[in-house]
C-alpha cells in the first residue's frame, strides 16, 4: 500500500487519517551506536520508528539523558519499520543477544509494525494474538524471500524475547505501544489493538510491564488535540523530537512507577 504524501498527511485531522501505523520517514542521520563500557550495566531498547528514527525522532535517542551513564549504559537498539517478527528474522534480535551479559536489562516494545501484511512486497505481519498458532507463507521479499516462513503469533515473538533475555541472566521488561495521535469523540486513543496482550503476556511470564502508554495518554489528553498536533509534524504515528523527549520521560515515569531495578540507575 503506498503511504500518503506528507501533504495529504497534514491537510487531514488526525481522526480522518488511516488508523494503519505508517510507514517512518526516510532514515538519515541515525546515530552511530556506541560502544558500550563492559564495566556497566547496559539498558538496551528493542522497538521501532517510534524509539528510532531520524535524528532524535524516537524516544530511545533522548533515554540516555535521564540516566546517570556513569552508572550504566543505554543502548538504543530499536529500529524503524521493525515488527517483533522481522526484528528477529533480520539478525538484529541475536546482535542484541550478542552484546547481551547478566545484570543487564532489556526494554521491549513492538507492535506498531505486527498488524502488517504476512507475505508480499512488505512481509513483517504478525497473527493476532498470544497462542501457538502457525501459518505458514511463502516470501518473496526479504531475508526469506524464495522460502516459506512459519508466521507465529505476537505473542510467540515477545516470549522469545523475553526467553532469550532470561537465558543471558538478563532482565526483560515490556513496555505498552507508544501513543498515536488519533482522536475519536474528543478522546484520544489508549489502545492500538495490543494492549491487552501485552498484559496478558506479562502475568503469564511473571515479566514486568511498564504502562508509559498510560502516561503519555494522559499527557496528550490534557494538552488536547491542537496542542497534540504540533508534537506530531510528520503524521499521526511519529513524533517531533520534543513529542519524542516526553516519551522517554514518560517510559521513565512508568519504569519508576512500577518499582523497577532500573529505576535505580535515573538521574535525581
Amino acid at each position: 500500500m503506498l503511504r500518503p504524501s506528507l501533504f495529504l498527511l497534514l491537510a487531514l485531522p488526525a481522526a480522518a487519517q488511516t488508523a494503519a501505523t505508517l510507514d517512518a520517514p526516510p532514515q538519515i542521520h541515525l546515530t552511530a551506536e556506541q560502544p558500550l563500557n563492559p564495566a556497566l550495566p547496559t539498558v538496551f531498547i528493542v522497538g521501532d520508528s517510534t524509539a528510532r528514527n531520524g535524528a532524535d525522532l524516537g524516544w530511545g535517542d533522548h533515554f540516555a539523558p535521564v540516566f546517570d551513564t556513569t552508572r550504566i549504559n543505554v543502548a538504543n537498539r530499536a529500529m524503524a519499520g521493525r515488527s517483533s517478527r522481522t526484528y528477529i528474522n533480520e539478525g538484529r534480535w541475536d546482535r542484541v543477544l550478542a552484546e547481551m551479559k547478566p545484570g543487564d536489562f532489556v526494554l521491549i516494545q513492538m507492535g506498531h509494525n505486527d498488524g502488517g501484511d504476512l507475505g508480499g512486497a512488505k512481509p513483517r505481519g504478525t497473527l493476532k494474538g498470544i497462542g501457538e498458532e502457525t501459518q505458514d507463507v511463502p516470501q518473496t521479499t526479504g531475508p526469506l524471500a524464495g522460502k516459506v516462513e512459519t508466521v507465529h503469533t505476537y505473542g510467540w515473538y515477545i516470549r522469545k524475547y523475553i526467553a532469550d533475555t532470561r537465558a543471558k541472566s538478563a532482565t526483560p521488561i515490556l513496555l505498552t505501544c507508544t501513543i498515536r495521535n488519533i482522536w475519536k469523540d474528543g478522546q484520544i486513543e489508549r489502545d492500538m489493538g495490543y494492549r491487552d496482550f501485552e498484559f496478558q503476556i506479562a502475568a503469564a511470564q511473571h515479566v514486568p510491564i511498564a504502562d508509559m502508554a498510560t502516561l503519555a495518554a494522559d499527557r496528550l489528553q490534557a494538552l488536547g488535540p491542537e496542542k497534540t498536533a504540533a508534537l506530531f509534524p510528520i503524521d499521526h504515528t511519529h513524533s517531533s523530537a520534543e513529542g519524542a523527549a516526553l516519551n522517554a520521560r514518560d517510559v521513565a515515569a512508568a519504569l519508576v512507577a512500577i518499582h523497577s531495578p532500573l529505576a535505580a540507575y535515573l538521574k535525581p
